[in-house]
């Protein structure tokens, strides 16, 4: 059986999720379910420890030592772009550095770290297909993927300096469910589907399910290493234009880059230009090491996991 776990963000969908998940495993032995936020009575399970702790706080610390968890699977973060940077920055960089300064201080054995795709950075000359042993260069003019870079960054040193802590890192692209709702998902809902002038990029989704079952399989089984998390192949902007049955509007970048900082700037949004290399640079996950190292091939291919959501939206009535 494996000995105690904790889960950091546990009151985020994932966590909620891969709790219920793990609190029907006969496999798993007791589970601390931390976030900063309290989760209600009524949607507690029963058998799980549910706790509160800022990740970035020497109460965390003590939480750690006190639990003494064999794993942690570390899922709080900042998942939205646009927002406040320096509390983006706070909860992500300076966050996950207290996670493994806990880790190492309390003798933790495992920790599971979810990335991002979003490491890799947005550029024209990424590969067509990104595996994990290309360079993360995460935009420095773009806080999320900088965040994720830096935060990449202080795992490697730690897998220098402390080896004795296993790192099972995952770089998600874009994980979507039967009822996600986010920056990403509300692009499929407009009456158009936006592409930018001449990229060639396209995205990548992994099943919620997916992920659940990765996180799953990695702290049961001990592993340890780092894997992109993407169901097979990619859909561009005028596959899913067609999908959803709307016209593709295509806008130079130089354009929408425009009217975001205007937007900006009448305080109607929070996106500026640097955002335009989001939908114009997408990061395309090669998912080969997950299959083949790993040993996990996603149940759903990104086209089957948008057909899913989209099937899902379309019962709901939105």
């Amino acid at each position: 059986m494996l000995p105690t776990l904790l889960i950091t963000g546990a009151a985020g969908y994932i966590g909620t999720e891969l709790i219920k998940r793990l609190s029907e495993n006969d496999l798993v032995g007791e589970i601390i379910a931390l976030d900063i936020r309290p989760v209600a009575q009524e949607d507690r399970i029963v058998g799980v420890t549910y706790d509160q702790a800022d990740i970035r706080s020497d109460e965390f610390t003590d939480k750690i030592k006190k639990y003494k968890p064999r794993s942690i699977v570390h899922l709080a973060s900042v998942v939205s772009a646009g927002g406040d940077p320096e509390l983006d920055y706070s909860v992500d960089v300076l966050g996950t550095h207290n996670v493994l300064k806990a880790c190492v201080a309390s003798g933790v054995k495992q920790l599971v770290v979810t990335s991002s795709g979003a490491a890799y950075g947005y550029y024209a000359d990424n590969p067509s297909w990104l595996k994990e042993t290309d360079a993360l260069r995460g935009n420095d003019d773009f806080p999320y993927p900088r965040h994720k870079r830096l935060v990449e960054e202080l795992l490697a040193g730690y897998r220098e300096t402390h080896p004795e802590l296993k790192q099972l890192v995952l770089r998600p692209g874009t994980v979507l469910g039967a009822a996600t709702n986010n920056q990403i998902t509300n692009l499929f809902a407009k009456p158009f589907m936006l592409k930018i002038a001449k990229s060639r990029s396209g995205f990548v989704f992994i099943w919620d399910e997916d992920v659940i079952s990765i996180i799953e399989k990695g702290v049961l089984e001990d592993k340890e290493g780092i894997y992109n998390l993407a169901g097979t192949g990619s859909l561009s902007a005028n596959e899913i234009a067609q999908i959803l049955n709307k016209p593709c509007l295509v806008l130079p970048a130089s354009v929408l880059g425009a009217v975001l900082n205007i937007s900006r700037f009448l305080k109607l949004g929070k996106l500026g230009s640097e955002h335009v290399k989001f939908l114009q640079y997408r990061p395309v996950l090669d998912n080969q090491s997950l299959r083949e190292d790993f040993g996990y091939t996603p149940k759903k291919t990104t086209r089957e996991v948008f057909d899913f959501f989209i099937a899902n939206r379309n019962k709901r009535g939105e």
